[in-house]
């Protein structure tokens, strides 16, 4: 499709695709930039290329990530298609889903989980930071395939204002049934933010990709 989020920029950091043994590939979250996601290059490990694509004018869709699934198009369709845009651009640099890991917070969080739940297959890794899938309560979860032991993490709050529990418990439930090997953190009173524990998790995510890549 040609969205609002196609031919906008790509923000990179880290290695060369030439060069990297893995690939993160970051979504940020409503009012953010693509550029802000970069600072997650200067916490993880070296050998590896950043990509952050842009979202026009900052949001990847403009209602609550609960609302019904048409009130967030055409930006949900058209921001699962960046993602895959971005996806084509790093395996034509020769770097494989299965050594890409797929990073969101906030709305790119819940971006990035739908995306991995529709297209399933080996990913390097995915973490879902403050997000879940989306859709209302009553949003059919009959996705198809398997995640093949693809290593999942959603960290959140206990009292997020924006993603309730019961969604990441209902996320979480739904990559384990397509095979997924998920992590799921609760944190107490944290907030809507990044903490230390969830960027230990991504960088142990990274560092396994970057040792052997077979994971």
């Amino acid at each position: 499709m040609d969205g609002p989020h196609q031919h906008q920029p790509l923000a990179t950091a880290g290695a060369t695709p030439e060069d990297a043994k893995a690939a993160v590939l970051l979504l940020h979250g409503r009012g953010a930039t693509a550029q802000s996601m970069l600072q997650f290059a200067e916490r993880f490990t070296d050998s590896v290329v950043y990509l952050a694509p842009q979202a026009a004018r900052n949001t990847w869709y403009p209602n609550s990530f609960l609302a019904p699934i048409e009130q967030n198009e055409p930006g949900l369709s058209s921001g699962l298609q960046a993602i895959n845009d971005v996806l084509d651009e790093i395996a034509d640099a020769g770097i494989g889903p299965e050594h890409t890991l797929l990073l969101g917070f906030s709305q790119g969080g819940c971006l990035t989980a739908e995306f991995v739940a529709r297209n399933t297959q080996r990913y390097g890794g995915v973490a879902v930071l403050s997000g879940g899938l989306i859709g209302p309560e009553d949003t059919s979860r009959d996705y198809e395939g398997s995640l093949s032991d693809t290593p999942v993490f959603l960290g959140c709050s206990d009292d997020d204002p924006h993603v309730p529990q019961e969604r990441v418990h209902e996320s979480t439930d739904v990559f384990k049934d397509l095979g997924g090997d998920v992590t799921e953190r609760i944190y107490e009173g944290m907030g809507h933010t990044v903490n230390e524990d969830e960027l230990r998790v991504v960088t142990d995510l990274l560092n396994r990709l970057t040792k052997d890549g077979s994971e």
